[in-house]
């Protein structure tokens, strides 16, 4: 409380123009000020920030404090308020951490050691089954799932109709799914 009335009596003294009572309250404000932003969450360097930050409000808005009302929840609130934005734009920009401990225990962000291959060899077999699948299914697969190709297009190029590759891809994807499931009850996939 005893706090609440220096700081008031202060800022009513600066607003009537005493510089030394301004200089006072500002001093005084600065353990306050720091306080407010750590609770904030307001981390390290950026403390000092926002305590500057927070001051040049202060400087800019003292004419807008009321005498008659407690300066600290004033305070408090341009402080809130400077730490936020502080947090903000520390947000937005990308952080780069020298961690050395960090760094080595960090999972990879690709696939582990023996994933590749296994791509590998499932794509292989797909390849092969898709190779050994009788003509206007290869075509099918070939035009609708590999190049992505409309009906329209596929119809077009290959010279079937869109029925037709409709019931081949349907027939191949069938025969595909069979074919790859014996694979990998066998062992080869």
């Amino acid at each position: 409380m005893a706090l609440e009335n220096s700081l008031a009596t202060a800022m009513a003294a600066a607003q009537g123009g005493d510089a030394a009572a301004y200089r006072r309250l500002l001093n005084a404000c600065l353990p306050v000020i720091a306080g407010i932003a750590r609770a904030q969450g307001v981390r390290g360097e950026a403390v000092d920030d926002v305590v500057q930050d927070t001051l040049l409000t202060i400087h800019k808005a003292r004419a807008s404090y009321d005498p008659a009302r407690p300066f600290l929840p004033w305070l408090r609130a341009i402080t809130q308020r400077r730490a936020i934005d502080r947090l903000r734009r520390a947000g937005r920009r990308p952080q780069e951490v020298h961690d050395p401990l960090a760094y080595e225990a960090h999972a990879d962000a690709g696939p582990a050691p023996g994933m590749r291959i296994e791509a590998d060899q499932r794509n292989a077999a797909l390849a092969r089954a898709v190779a050994a699948l009788p003509d206007g299914q290869r075509q099918a697969v070939e035009q609708l799932a590999y190049a992505e190709r409309s009906l329209e297009e596929a119809a077009a190029l290959t010279g079937r109709s869109k029925g037709a590759l409709k019931v081949n891809l349907h027939r191949a994807l069938k025969a595909l799914r069979g074919t790859l499931a014996r694979d990998k009850e066998g062992g080869d996939v």
